[in-house]
């Protein structure tokens, strides 16, 4: 039995992105309006994808209380939640659940500038050792 997708797919994630860009809820139609020539999605595809985006937990809704045509939609899940889940399930399924193996893949085609390089060790000391200044164990994942 497959599990239920709960992450957004990339059409999905486009919507995702600009709730996470304005910081506030909209409506359906601030959403479509905010993508409008950034992508060829017609608005009912738009709003077929914010459904999805409901029924995967992403996205809520209340009714306006002046207008009960219009649906206000408020993000569930923060994009850091999100890149999370993606990243973990590229992992798992690209990589047996290697995440060296599959940042060693992204990087290994790619000329990284000094600064660039700079910032890939911060972030993998980081990754290694906890608050507590302790190596973190199982750091194979």
């Amino acid at each position: 039995m497959s599990k239920r997708e709960t992450t957004p797919s990339e059409s999905e994630w486009q919507i995702m992105e600009a709730f996470w860009d304005s910081g506030v809820p909209l409506t359906s139609s601030e959403i479509i309006r905010r993508l409008a020539g950034n992508t060829d999605m017609t608005p009912r595809m738009v709003r077929v994808l914010m459904n999805r985006l409901c029924q995967k937990r992403l996205l809520d809704y209340v009714v306006d209380e002046n207008d009960a045509r219009v649906y206000i939609y408020t993000p569930l899940k923060s994009r850091d939640e999100c890149l999370k889940e993606k990243s973990n399930r590229f992992a798992d399924s690209y990589f047996s659940g290697s995440h060296a193996n599959a940042a060693a893949a992204l990087l290994k085609n790619v000329t990284l500038t000094e600064e660039q390089a700079e910032e890939l060790k911060s972030i993998l000391e980081a990754c290694r050792f906890s608050e507590t200044g302790r190596e973190k164990e199982g750091q194979g994942k």
